[in-house]
């Protein structure tokens, strides 16, 4: 990465980048970043956002990304970035707002892209809610989007529709199963770190435990 990307793009961890952070509009103390996963087989972006933007020259320098993965309709509403690339996005969340993006490709059940990096349906904030895994030979990402998202340290669920209440769960519950090393939402709120590396199964385990318990009590976080 050279120096000029470097002045728009933060360095999480090596190998992933991570664009300058936004506030989400109806909540100003969130900060929301997309990511770009830097692969051999061609770098891809998760999560849309301003900054892909604000970033789009320096993004360009690295190759051009080979996809653009949604984690949920939403990130609609920053409509589709200047970037030549392919959108993707689940199935059941290619919604008339989400259609404005133009994506190229939906899914609707887990999928690997080259053997690094793996699709993986998680519904429950919206219908369509989906998570990705990434193995990068040092660490195992998992972007949650706003399934799991992180507020002021502490894992959080973001429950909109009490009828996905039963799909949250297990989604969560199948979250709980996967092996992973650092969670990457799309949005923190300000003064928290935008990834959170766990130190072991045991801490995953207790953090996503304490969210299922808080959605089976019938809370939204």
């Amino acid at each position: 990465m050279t120096s000029e990307a470097g002045a728009q793009l933060d360095t999480p961890f090596e190998g992933l980048l991570a664009t300058p952070p936004s506030r989400l509009p109806y909540q100003h103390n969130v900060l929301l970043r997309s990511y770009i996963l830097e692969r051999p087989e061609g770098n891809i972006i998760i999560y849309n956002s301003p900054g892909v933007n604000e970033a789009a020259d320096s993004i360009r320098m690295l190759g051009a990304p080979a996809r653009l993965l949604l984690n949920h309709s939403h990130e609609a509403m920053y409509g589709r970035p200047s970037l030549d690339v392919p959108v993707w996005i689940h199935r059941r969340d290619h919604s008339e707002d989400a259609a404005s993006l133009d994506p190229a490709g939906v899914f609707d059940r887990r999928e690997m892209i080259g053997d690094d990096l793996e699709m993986i349906p998680t519904p429950g904030h919206t219908a369509g809610t989906a998570s990705y895994l990434w193995d990068n030979g040092t660490h195992r990402f998992l972007f949650t989007g706003d399934f799991i998202w992180i507020e002021d340290g502490e894992w959080k669920a973001v429950v909109l529709d009490a009828g996905l209440r039963s799909d949250y769960l297990d989604s969560l519950a199948l979250v709980r199963g996967l092996d992973f090393d650092v969670l990457v939402p799309w949005g923190t709120t300000e003064g928290s770190p935008p990834c959170a590396q766990v130190a072991g199964p045991a801490e995953m385990h207790e953090r996503i435990d304490a969210i299922i318990d808080r959605v089976k009590a019938g809370g939204s976080r």
